[in-house]
């Protein structure tokens, strides 16, 4: 037979989805900002991800690789280029000061956006929305190796900067700056207006890629491409964020455990059910009989027997419930050739004894016995079709 939840078997349930629920929902959002349409992440193979230029610089064999953990952690820079592209955060004052140590150590930092130029030790930018809808082509301003590579490059321009006393224009739109560059210590620090260069969709625009390619440097250069401002986070959220199934994952997982929880308690009883005492019935007798025996009842116990009796031997004979003692006997006698004297006289006995509050224990004994010995007789007639003639 199917067994029904119980109330405590509902609570739990509705906890396990609830908890589910709360991982779904945590998993979208998480990994929706690590793979978002704007981010321009070497983990995205959309148009505004960077993987297909991450990949080809695996493929051209420069050592490059990605930075997810926090900026504080970063190497010496002597000899490394940093990429971040839009960063998702804003910086804190130890991001801005690791950053400006890696650049004096000899770091070279390219930050693109907005977002980037909070994190560069000096920054005067403003947006420029209306600009950044389309793409345009932007020419170089002033000689460097970028320029020489590539003297036009495409760019989406959502910023400018605003003030060249801290950096030299390498690329201008008018009278605005789009591409500015300035030395701290023995590093080298490079904003973008927008990360369009090192776009999927941007980087096969005319300029682009020798202009990224320069920017980064000679071929010995070691380039980390900075995920950790996009979400990725090394051995603890990065495998996570990154991996929606194993979200998924570890809430079937939940939802399994809760089930087996659920009916595992069924498989069998939390306590072991006690056994059948066999002198259950031998109790139950003597209490009853102690408790007639301090209430002076034993009438009563007569009385019972005796009603038991009469229903039994009318039902046998055919006759009413409300039937005399005196028609009794004689419907027996007539019926079944029962001694008339004996068993008129424990009828009678009965009747009297009935109504008699002064009845001794050992004198209804005797009669309740009598009827038993009486009723066997009755049984043995009745089921062996003795029939007087």
């Amino acid at each position: 037979m199917p067994q029904r939840l119980t109330l405590d078997d509902r609570t739990l349930l509705a906890a396990a989805g609830a908890v589910s629920l709360s991982l779904v929902t945590l998993a979208v959002v998480l990994g929706g900002s690590a793979s978002g349409p704007d981010v321009p992440t070497t983990y995205s193979t959309s148009s505004s991800g960077s993987r297909a230029l991450y990949q080809l610089l695996e493929a051209s064999h420069y050592p490059v690789g990605r930075w997810e953990r926090p900026l504080g952690d970063l190497p010496n820079g002597s000899g490394v280029t940093l990429i971040v592209a839009e960063p998702e955060n804003n910086p804190t004052a130890d991001d801005r000061k690791a950053l400006e140590r890696f650049v004096r150590e000899g770091g070279r930092v390219i930050a693109t956006g907005l977002s980037g130029a909070f994190f560069l030790p000096e920054h005067r930018v403003s947006a420029d929305a209306v600009a950044g809808l389309t793409w345009k082509q932007i020419p170089s301003s002033a000689p460097s190796l970028e320029t020489r590579a590539a003297p036009n490059i495409t760019l989406a321009p959502r910023a400018h900067w605003d003030d060249e006393a801290f950096a030299i224009a390498l690329y201008r739109d008018g009278d605005k700056t789009r591409v500015a560059t300035y030395g701290i210590g023995a590093g080298e620090v490079t904003w973008w207006a927008a990360p369009t260069p090192i776009t999927n969709a941007g980087v096969s625009q005319p300029g682009n890629l020798e202009f990224v390619l320069a920017s980064l440097g000679d071929g010995h250069r070691r380039i980390l491409w900075d995920e950790y401002v996009h979400g990725h986070r090394e051995a603890v959220q990065g495998p996570f964020i990154s991996s929606p199934l194993e979200w998924l994952g570890g809430q079937l997982a939940l939802l399994t455990a809760a089930v087996l929880l659920t009916y595992s308690r069924r498989s069998g009883p939390v306590v072991a059910a006690p056994a059948e005492s066999r002198l259950s019935p031998i109790e139950f007798v003597r209490t009853l009989s102690a408790l007639y025996r301090r209430a002076g009842a034993a009438s009563i116990a007569v009385d019972i027997a005796y009603q038991q009796f009469r229903h039994r031997l009318t039902q046998g004979l055919g006759l009413a419930g409300t039937a005399s003692t005196d028609e009794l006997r004689r419907a027996a006698r007539s019926r079944w050739a029962l001694d008339d004297d004996t068993f008129g006289a424990l009828l009678h006995a009965c009747d009297t004894a009935r109504g008699d509050s002064a009845l001794t224990a050992s004198r209804a004994l005797e009669l309740t016995q009598s009827l038993w010995d009486c009723s066997r007789t009755l049984n043995q007639f009745r089921f062996s079709g003795k029939e007087s003639a």
